[in-house]
């Protein structure tokens, strides 16, 4: 037996209720921190590769310096005289600082003293240093010109000197050889990059290094150490000695950028100049905290023109402090009056697949008209047996826990689950009483009185319903009884702090109940009070003694015999017998009442006896877990007969009778059974019973495969609505897609391997593998020509495909992403793909030429592409909520027609959008149904359907598409950022 229906026999999970709790707060906290160290990896990455390409521009830089003007190659391997030592001053940001002449001292006692020669060469490099140097005002009292040239002139660096389209950042603070005299604090600078250098800079530096050495000529020879210029006779005159003459008139005038002493036309140009470098840090730093960015989606402007000539608009949104730059194709003309309305379509749920069995009881019932009753995520199922149709109760707002049904057959008693808004606020738990007939609610009792969720209901009987017992999951388990129908409670009392299996009204009378759960059976009495009202009632409770017999560590359900006994199933797979009897005096004491005892012991199954069901003549049905028994029973306690379920199903849950001989069992492995004794019993309800990942829809028939957490891969008829085929795996499936001619399906694996299955055979007829982490996304190209493998290694493999889909050979790999591939998508012609990353990049790859990365994202603005899963795109920009910090959106889909797109949110909602979608507050429908986050959609090869995946509900509900009317289910999506258009330039690279 595997371990899931082990670990359901002693039902250990349920013994500590506050475990989910803090494990979904340790998950909460571990999603953050790795979000966070994506971002911090991500950071890094674009840092490390602006880094490469500035270094990677120097030399060309120089060379195209030289090239324009001979006189520049001096400039540039021109030596400093740096503290009484010749050094070599070049122009990068690595040795700019280090550009500065002798101290203010030595060149104020000079020209003081009227010496020349040697004594003034300081003054002569001052002339002929390169042109990352800044003056600083004159100093008072001095004869003689003080230039202390000790901060990089950024705005005469590198930033003048730039290769068109390369911006430089620099973040360097400012600080001159005077403030630090004065004790000035120092002061720092920094800039956003919105335009790209302009080349107006570069000819301005021509024109003056070609002036520079005209004037140069037959003053000064070249080696500085030759001559010396002659000390200035005015203190307000500059000499000329040296090929950077005409700069240093101005040097007088140049004082730091953030200074209030630049009011002249000239600095006010540089200073403009200045403000244009920036770093990446920088563009984070200056926005709102990365909380607050996290959820901004802004759409930023840039000035017209582009580095390669070109003119088109871009948007710029954040998604958790990174800027992603979406180009608006040539064919939107005036994005800014661009009007979104809702889809011109609508869903309606049609099927829902699967049960929840895993780990909920009593959770089946038929009734007279037919319809199986049962629930999953936030759906209660009326399901017709015969007709093979469904109803479909979806009132709750979280996922449905338990169920009862009336002693009239007709109303229905369901309790939820506490959940959370996408806020993260708590919705309350409560319960719904509503009509099966016609499916209105007829009462909601208890909001705000339940804690954490519903986890038993139960209607009395003797009194025709009238009361409801409920017993919420919060630490004490409050056991309260309603008057459902006047929505009054009339009794609460604390049951116990371990867990709570089930509660039921005795089938006599109104005052006694019962409830089981870990190491306990209580019996109730229910009294009225004596404030004279006879509103009100106490609960008394009397704990079941086992005596002579071993207390086991469960009691798992029990029922009312005909004859007034009580029987109840327990983890050591026995059948006990409480009857009434005079009271032990010696155990209980004098003064002890009757009471309910242990008559008899009857072993039933090998590990726990998980149901037990009574039938209109005194039979007794039991079934077990651990040996997957279905065991019929005398009225005293005789075995009759007994059957086997298959392995497949795993451990009996409930059992509901149908007429006598006919069975509907509900088991541990989310599947419903129907069948007898003699004719064996088949499965009319399956499900996945782990997390759902993987789906894809069939190309051209109405099939799809899903697959998950617990190894299986399932084929589904979606006209039918069953299951086609299931086969297991090794490892977990969390990617599918299938060949385009429709007899293959590759599915990737968590372990970075890959299969492709025979949809006929059920064969394997390929396995490969590609790294060893995880896959997240398979796609094929539109002729099956390529298959691309999206991994969590940051990879993305290409595989030629021939033989019908049979046999793969490696293409190639598309490298550059800087976390892992989260949804690709291929183009209509099969060349490039259009990919997304983990920590929010788009990138696209030319795959016919090699696995090319596009570092011009421009020009992929027109592509056409075969399907659209990307969640981050020009396109789809208006799919995302309000908030979001990135992983909000699962998945999306757009049809086939290319007129909706689908998306799975993280908050259990479906969401249907207009195709294209690219401004933000993009109205939408919004759908419920999910009790978990959604982890995937498609539409079928037809567009008449919808399919969505349920993460932990391991639900798939399918819906139809049809045309939209009124009344409509409308959510307008906001963004909490401002728009603005403008016209950028193309940008390369990511």
């Amino acid at each position: 037996m595997d371990g899931s229906t082990n670990s359901l026999d002693d039902v250990s999970a349920e013994s500590s209720t506050g475990c989910p709790d803090r494990l979904s707060l340790m998950e909460v906290r571990l999603q953050t921190q790795e979000d966070e160290i994506t971002l911090l990896k991500s950071s890094l990455a674009d840092a490390l590769r602006k880094l490469r390409l500035h270094d990677q521009q120097i030399p060309l830089l120089k060379q195209q310096l030289i090239a324009v003007n001979p006189a520049a190659a001096r400039v540039l391997n021109h030596s400093c005289y740096v503290d009484g030592i010749s050094k070599p001053c070049r122009l990068s940001t690595s040795s700019l600082d280090g550009c500065h002449l002798t101290s203010n001292s030595h060149i104020s006692n000079t020209a003081e003293n009227g010496e020349g020669g040697d004594k003034t060469i300081s003054n002569h490099k001052a002339s002929t240093s390169d042109m990352c140097t800044q003056t600083e005002p004159w100093i008072p009292n001095h004869n003689a010109v003080t230039l202390a040239l000790t901060r990089t002139s950024q705005s005469l660096s590198l930033e003048d000197a730039l290769l068109e389209g390369v911006p430089f950042t620099d973040e360097t603070p400012t600080k001159l050889r005077g403030e630090e005299e004065n004790g000035d604090e120092e002061q720092t600078w920094s800039a956003l990059v919105e335009d790209a250098i302009q080349p107006t800079t570069i000819r301005t530096l021509q024109q003056q290094l070609s002036k520079s050495s005209e004037d140069s000529q037959g003053s000064c020879p070249q080696t500085p150490t030759s001559c010396s210029p002659a000390p200035p006779k005015e203190p307000t005159s500059i000499p000329h000695g040296g090929p950077l003459s005409s700069i240093r008139e101005d040097e007088k005038t140049l004082v730091r950028r953030n200074s209030e002493r630049s009011k002249d036309p000239q600095d006010k140009t540089k200073l403009r100049l200045s403000k244009k470098a920036a770093s990446s840090t920088n563009l984070l730093t200056r926005s709102p905290s990365l909380e607050s960015r996290a959820k901004d989606l802004i759409s930023s402007t840039g000035s017209q023109g582009s580095r390669r000539g070109t003119q088109s608009q871009s948007i710029k949104m954040f998604i958790r402090g990174r800027p992603i730059t979406m180009y608006i194709p040539s064919d939107i003309l005036n994005y800014e009056e661009m009007k979104i309305d809702l889809p011109s379509q609508k869903l309606d749920l049609d099927w829902v697949y699967g049960y929840r069995g895993r780990d909920c009881r009593a959770n089946l019932y038929l009734l007279p008209s037919g319809e199986a009753v049962y629930f999953i995520a936030c759906v209660v199922v009326l399901y017709h047996i015969s007709n093979q149709t469904q109803r479909h109760y979806r009132k709750h707002t979280d996922c449905v826990r338990c169920l009862a049904i009336h002693p009239d057959k007709v109303r229905v008693a369901s309790g939820q689950t506490a959940g959370v808004d996408k806020d993260g606020k708590p919705l309350q738990p409560f319960v719904h009483i509503w009509d099966s007939n016609t499916l209105v609610t007829l009462q909601q009792i208890g909001l705000g009185t339940f804690e954490r969720g519903v986890g038993s209901v139960a209607f009395s009987n003797s009194d025709a319903g009238t009361f409801l017992c409920v017993i919420d999951d919060s630490n004490e388990h409050m056991l309260s009884v309603w008057d459902w129908n006047k929505n009054i409670k009339h009794a609460e009392v604390k049951s116990t702090n371990e867990a709570v299996l089930a509660v039921e009204f005795s089938p006599t009378d109104i005052i006694n109940i019962i409830s089981c759960g870990k190491s306990h059976v209580y019996f109730w009495t229910m009294s009225a009070t004596m404030s004279g009202t006879m509103s009100g009632f106490t609960l008394t409770k009397k704990q079941g003694i086992f005596g002579k017999y071993k207390k086991p560590k469960f009691i798992m359900c029990f029922v009312f015999s005909l004859t007034g006994d009580v029987l109840t199933g327990d983890s050591e797979g026995n059948i006990l017998t409480w009857g009434k009897s005079a009271a032990d005096i010696k155990t209980l004491g004098k003064g002890a009442k009757e009471t309910l005892q242990i008559m008899k012991q009857t072993r039933a199954h090998e590990g726990s006896v998980f149901t037990m069901c009574l039938l209109q003549g005194g039979a007794l049905l039991s079934g077990g877990g651990k040996d997957r028994k279905i065991i019929r029973w005398s009225a005293d306690l005789a075995p009759e007969r007994e059957c086997e379920i298959p392995e497949k199903f795993g451990a009996v849950r409930t059992i509901a009778d149908v007429d006598g001989e006919e069975l509907l069992v509900g088991t541990t492995r989310n599947a419903i059974l129907r069948g007898t004794f003699s004719d064996g019993f088949v499965a009319i309800v399956q499900g996945h019973v782990d997390e759902t990942w993987g789906l894809a829809t069939h190309p051209s028939q109405n099939i799809f495969i899903t697959c998950g957490n617990d190894r299986q891969v399932c084929v589904w008829n979606a006209e039918d609505h069953k299951l086609d085929w299931c086969t297991p795996l090794e490892e977990s499936g969390l990617c599918a897609d299938f060949c385009p001619n429709g007899a293959l399906v590759a599915v990737g694996l968590s372990t970075g391997r890959w299969v492709v299955l025979d949809l006929q055979t059920k064969e394997v007829v390929s396995d490969l593998t590609d790294g060893n982490e995880q896959l997240s996304v398979m796609r094929y190209t539109p002729d099956g020509s390529f298959l691309a493998v999206g991994s969590h290694d940051n990879f993305i493999y290409i595989y030629n495909v021939t033989d019908g889909g049979r046999r793969y050979m490696r293409f190639g790999k598309c490298t550059g992403h800087s976390s892992f591939i989260t949804h690709l998508d291929w183009s209509k012609d099969g060349k490039y793909i259009m990919s997304n990353s983990g920590d929010y990049e788009i990138l696209y790859w030319d795959v016919a030429s090699g696995c090319k990365l596009l570092r011009n994202r421009f020009e992929s603005k027109d592509r056409e592409w075969a399907s659209y899963t990307c969640v981050l795109g020009f396109h789809v920009m208006g799919v995302w909520l309000e908030g979001s910090d990135g992983t909000d959106i699962n998945a999306l889909c757009r049809s086939h027609n290319k007129s909706m797109v689908a998306v799975a949110d993280d908050f259990c909602k479906v969401h249907l959008f207009q195709y294209p979608c690219p401004k933000l507050k993009a109205p939408s429908y919004k759908y419920e149904g999910h009790g978990s986050h959604v982890t995937n959609v498609r539409f079928t090869h037809n567009d008449t359907h919808l399919l969505s995946l349920g993460g932990k509900d391991t639900c798939i509900l399918q819906w139809r598409v049809k045309r939209a009317g009124t009344g409509d289910n409308k959510e307008h999506l906001a963004s909490s950022s401002t728009v603005r258009t403008f016209s950028s330039s193309p940008e390369n690279g990511t």
